[in-house]
């Protein structure tokens, strides 16, 4: 039988994890990305001497990672040097003043007991708890591909769901737990970017909690490129081919199967197909629309994580009082949620980040200067992102930088670049230019998520935030990994390797 042809549109993290997995099972695959490089929205470029990743800079879960090299035969450090921040983070809170929330466990015992005490016993109860839904979760339901109820109808995997908290949500679950409103604020942050309120989230995600506190913040000397250097390096060793430049414009689909994608400048037949970019783009404006499983009602009705507003700035300066991550909860936190996803409107007093990645890695700004990544998170409901919102946004950002860290700022700026909804709408066709994803509440959560297998067409897959497991790096390694499995099982070929690669662990 001739090798078959699997088409993945898209080279973000899942796009490349697909590919790599398919290819090494045998298939014959081709990448094609619309814009001049790879990774999605972990793009990168250089400015006047300064090297900025443009998405993500978190490096959480380093797990999920080495996991994923060990399955071609390598090890994260085969590609970049993982070094573990401490402190992991800071944060500037009401006090003013910035806080380091340390890496070692016994210090961040000592904090929590300095703000409530008797709280340490707690916090580790808390992250005992989420150490469990962590292992739940990581090893068994995210490699589902949710769809159907029956993949779960798994004694141990029920009873392990029981412990998961699904029910209850983490607005409730945390104050079990902590009453200063400080420690209550530290323990919601990694939920901001998941797409709902506190009260509208599930607990199952203090397991973020556990990967924040206890796996640790890391950073890939080089930048978070690195990451997709070496997913690239792994695909083409794999005989993968990538083509950048190469915006798909149309997928000819016929009697339930596609036969072929379309670019500006050529058609590509395919045996398989697997939509890695935005979900909703592919569905409502790449397939015909018998095709389609969705309408446009259907996803407008979907709950989205925030969009964002960003800037990368470079400065002739040095930096002090900030750390490599800052997290800036000076103002009020339920006001903000709010604006984004509530009484949605441009946030009046924004909570907001700054990453200064040179503090860590002198390659990515010039010798004696500072690289210096800020970002807002906003509604995707807003319509206006004008150059006078974004200069607004930026000059506040700027004087509460200033203010709070006691340094000269505006005045050392060298290179300044805002992105914001328009560039998530142009360079991912992010459906409404949303930077994360779907919001993780319970009722968009594994089954009822949008579908990873297409309903009408017996060859279509799809991989990414918008699908199963859902937004962030490391559930977008997994996401790849789950559609090939389900292609390999579905469309037999090779596999024999995919299905050994992530065996059931014990619950």
């Amino acid at each position: 039988m001739p090798t078959q042809r699997v088409i993945i549109i898209g080279s973000g993290v899942s796009g490349l994890s697909a590919a790599c997995y398919l290819a090494q099972a045998g298939y014959a695959v081709t990448v094609l990305e619309k814009n001049d490089q790879t990774g999605g929205r972990a793009r990168q470029f250089e400015a006047d001497g300064f090297v900025f990743d443009m998405g993500p800079s978190w490096y959480w879960m380093p797990d999920v990672f080495e996991k994923f090299y060990n399955d071609f035969g390598h090890t994260t450090s085969d590609f970049y040097e993982l070094k573990r921040l401490d402190p992991s983070y800071q944060v500037y809170w009401k006090e003013k003043t910035g806080i380091d929330i340390p890496a070692d466990m016994g210090a961040l015992e000592n904090l929590f007991e300095q703000y409530e005490p008797g709280s340490a016993p707690k916090l580790r109860q808390f992250l005992k708890e989420a150490a469990y839904k962590y292992t739940v979760g990581m090893n068994d339901l995210v490699y589902k591909p949710s769809l159907s109820l029956l993949e779960f109808a798994d004694l141990r995997l029920l009873n392990g769901m029981l412990k998961m908290d699904v029910l209850t949500s983490m607005k409730k679950h945390i104050r079990q737990f902590v009453s200063h409103p400080f420690l209550i604020e530290l323990l919601e942050f990694p939920i901001l970017f998941l797409g709902a309120l506190p009260q509208n989230t599930p607990a199952l995600y203090s397991l973020m909690n556990y990967a924040d506190m206890s796996l640790g913040t890391w950073y890939p000397m080089g930048g978070m490129r690195k990451i997709i250097d070496a997913f690239e390096k792994i695909a083409v060793q794999n005989g993968v081919s990538i083509v950048t430049n190469a915006e798909v414009t149309k997928i000819i689909a016929n009697k339930g199967h596609v036969n072929a994608v379309i670019t500006s400048t050529k058609t590509y037949e395919a045996d398989i197909v697997v939509g890695a970019g935005d979900y909703h783009h592919i569905e409502q404006h790449l397939l015909p629309e018998k095709c389609r499983q969705y309408d446009e009602s259907y996803w407008n009705k979907r709950k989205l994580a925030p969009s964002s507003l960003l800037y990368y700035v470079g400065l002739n300066k040095k930096l002090k009082n900030l750390r490599h991550h800052n997290l800036f909860f000076d103002e009020d936190f339920n006001q903000h949620a709010n604006e984004i996803y509530t009484d949605i409107k441009w946030p009046e007093k924004p909570l907001f980040y700054a990453s200064v990645p040179s503090i860590t890695d002198a390659s990515v700004a010039p010798t004696g200067s500072e690289n210096l990544f800020l970002l807002i998170p906003v509604s995707t409901e807003l319509t206006d992102d004008s150059e006078e919102i974004r200069a607004h946004y930026f000059n506040m950002i700027i004087e509460r930088l200033e203010r709070l860290t006691n340094q000269s700022i505006k005045d050392h700026i060298v290179y300044k670049r805002s992105y914001a909804k328009r560039e998530f709408v142009s360079d991912y066709h992010s459906f409404k230019g949303n930077a994360y994803g779907l919001a993780n509440t319970l009722d968009q959560t594994a089954i009822l998520k949008p579908r990873i297998k297409s309903k009408k067409l017996n060859n279509m897959y799809y991989a990414g935030q918008l699908t199963v497991p859902g937004p962030g790096l490391p559930p977008s390694i997994i996401s790849g990994n789950v559609v090939a499995k389900m292609i390999a099982k579905e469309h037999a070929l090779n596999i024999t390797h995919i299905n050994n690669i992530h065996a059931e662990q014990p619950a």
